[in-house]
């Protein structure tokens, strides 16, 4: 998947671009083994909210880059089915992109709104 225009700004700009697809997460260990996959996170992760924070906020991890642009899809159900477990991995997202301001790096995440799960019923389209 390409992200339209956004991505390519970013790869344009020397960013990496990644998706963290969550299609069929549905519970924190779900979400842990994705992230493991998708984010090339390395092997002594330890696969708990304050372990990830750490490995995100780390300009070390993944390839040497201006900065990196995660794009989060297949989340609604997660976000549905374990509404406080979602809460806490976005908390842990936001503060891992707010630790690479101090490095003049950055990582931006972006939930994808389409495309990789169905709308709410209460939502047109």
């Amino acid at each position: 998947m390409t992200y339209g225009p956004l991505a390519a700004v970013c790869r344009s700009a020397g960013w990496q671009v990644t998706e963290l697809d969550l299609s069929g997460v549905l519970d924190k260990g779900a979400f842990m083994a994705r992230c493991v996959r998708d984010l090339d996170l390395p092997e002594w992760f330890g696969r708990n909210w304050d372990a990830l924070a750490d490995v995100l906020g780390d300009p070390d991890w993944g390839p040497a880059s201006p900065g990196r642009l995660v794009v989060v899809t297949g989340w609604r159900p997660y976000a549905r089915s374990r509404p406080d477990e979602w809460e806490t991995a976005q908390e842990v997202l936001e503060s891992a992109s707010g630790h690479y301001e101090q490095f003049d790096a950055a990582l931006s995440v972006v939930l994808s709104l389409g495309g990789s799960d169905q709308l709410p019923p209460d939502q047109p389209g």
